[in-house]
């Protein structure tokens, strides 16, 4: 079957799946709800034992397009304690059962910082840079980091990172543990592959359950913080800080925020 943006390709039970939104490759909910189609398909079967999840272009995944009209008149539809749908999405790519490796190049920004931080493993290079950035919006982190990113990195490391919004680069993102593997960028997407391979040849059965126990609630986790994000996201979208978050970031400039 065939995705728009996004494209798949197997090999000795390694599927590269690759998001074909160069040169920032923002995601959306089609965007989310589509991989987790396919890495469902792959749990389904067995054409690929692991996932390589990469992206083309310069940049992992840039995130949410706040620039985007559609989207600023998606938000102004929202009502207060209603889903999103986005994070539903997100949330049945964490409950799939395919190990997967995340490729990471160039940026991996806001909700693109929390799809790079879904995968199992992370290959990184040093020009790769994570930024939980939503304090710089007047936002909240979203799309389950507020879970996941302590989970890999600790408690403290985590904080950090979202109070002050700041970007890490690769070498420091492999110090803190946040990537596996660094390597030049020339050699990422072998890396990734090589990596997945190498879980690919061990028994399938094993290591589906091996990953079932050391992920062993992360799904419902995620769900439940999902759903506290959403609601603290709609809050902060209606104040004066949240509207000059994203004019300060599309100006290229720190926010004169107000506290309002």
């Amino acid at each position: 079957m065939d995705y728009e943006n996004i494209g798949i390709e197997v090999d000795n039970k390694v599927a590269v799946v690759e998001i074909q939104k160069g040169p920032n490759n923002f995601f959306d909910t089609d965007l989310i709800n589509n991989l987790a189609d396919i890495f469902e398909g792959f749990d389904a079967g067995d054409d690929a034992r692991a996932i390589v999840l990469c992206s083309e272009g310069k940049h992992f995944c840039a995130g949410n397009d706040f620039s985007s009209n559609s989207r600023n008149e998606e938000r102004a539809d929202r009502k207060p304690g209603a889903p999103n749908p986005l994070y539903a999405a997100a949330t049945r790519l964490f409950a799939t059962k395919t190990p997967i490796i995340g490729a990471i190049q160039g940026a991996a920004v806001g909700g693109g910082f929390g799809l790079a931080v879904m995968p199992d493993f992370r290959v990184a290079c040093p020009e790769a840079r994570f930024t939980a950035n939503f304090v710089k919006l007047g936002f909240h982190p979203g799309f389950g980091l507020t879970h996941t990113l302590a989970r890999i990195i600790g408690h403290q490391q985590a904080h950090l990172m979202f109070l002050t919004g700041r970007r890490i680069g690769g070498e420091e993102a492999h110090k803190i543990g946040l990537v596996d593997v660094l390597t030049d960028k020339e050699s990422l997407r072998d890396e990734a592959i090589k990596l997945a391979a190498e879980i690919a040849e061990n028994a399938p059965l094993a290591v589906q359950s091996v990953r079932a126990t050391m992920r062993v609630g992360l799904s419902d986790a995620v769900l439940a913080q999902t759903n506290h994000e959403n609601a603290e996201q709609f809050r902060l979208q209606q104040t004066e800080d949240f509207k000059e978050g994203i004019k300060s970031v599309a100006e290229r400039r720190s926010g004169n925020f107000q506290g309002r």
